[in-house]
């Protein structure tokens, strides 16, 4: 986005957005999130100017999306997450931290769910669906809490679905670890944050309802020196995507 060193333009945003949202509608997704992921350092709210810049791309998006659409702002901003999904009319937005305290590489981020619930609601745009990870990825849990117990508190305070995910970007949680979780939280929408595959796909999704996939999903290989393992450059394999998805289907 604007500000960082590689910003490629506008336009050449939108069109690298646009090709990925074909690859996957294509492929047969049910929804696509969208987000800063090639920021880097993060920090925890983000410009004005990257405000108005994914607003722009999520509104080229939007318009040649024929599912479901999301947004998520990190690296936990979630006033512009919301502020975009209540102007362009989104359906849900993804709130990395929700009710935990983490220590990332761009400091200390604590969740304040009444806040961001009530932030929500004042807003007056229409219900958005808050997708809150609970011992979210590339971070240090500082507070005290098992992850039940951040699931029970994050159910409480107004998430629509709880997402898991492994330690680092391509990193899943294992199927114990959910399945122990489902029998905290019953039915409740889970869904796989981080790392799922066609080798581990079957597994994962018998105790989770869905998945966020992304890296797997990319054309070429991955680099262990990437941050989120694969360039920004790498588009999503529209193949991959309905290998994947014939894979869920059988």
């Amino acid at each position: 986005m604007p500000g960082y060193q590689d910003f490629p333009g506008i336009d050449v945003a939108i069109g690298n957005a646009l090709k990925d949202l074909e690859a996957f509608e294509g492929g047969g997704v049910t929804a696509t999130i969208f987000e800063n992921n090639y920021d880097l350092p993060h920090t925890e709210f983000v410009t004005v100017q990257i405000y108005q810049a994914m607003k722009e791309v999520g509104a080229g998006i939007k318009q040649r999306a024929n599912k479901a659409l999301g947004v998520s702002v990190l690296w936990n901003d979630y006033k512009t997450a919301l502020n975009i999904a209540g102007e362009l009319g989104l359906p849900f937005a993804r709130i990395p931290v929700f009710v935990d305290k983490v220590k990332t590489n761009y400091g200390v981020i604590e969740g304040n769910a009444d806040k961001i619930a009530k932030y929500r609601d004042e807003l007056g745009s229409g219900p958005v669906a808050l997708f809150a990870d609970i011992h979210v990825k590339h971070a240090e849990l500082l507070s005290p809490y098992t992850l039940a117990e951040s699931a029970k508190m994050a159910i409480d305070k107004g998430s629509d679905a709880l997402i898991i995910t492994g330690g680092w970007t391509g990193d899943p949680p294992t199927a114990q670890t959910i399945d122990s979780l489902r029998k905290s939280v019953g039915n409740f929408p889970i869904l796989v944050g981080s790392g799922l595959d066609e080798n581990n796909a079957r597994e994962l999704l018998s105790v989770a309802n869905g998945a966020i996939v992304s890296t797997s999903l990319k054309e070429g290989a991955r680099d262990n020196n990437e941050t989120n393992l694969t360039k920004y450059n790498q588009r999503i394999s529209k193949e991959k995507v309905v290998s994947l998805m014939s894979l869920l289907k059988r």
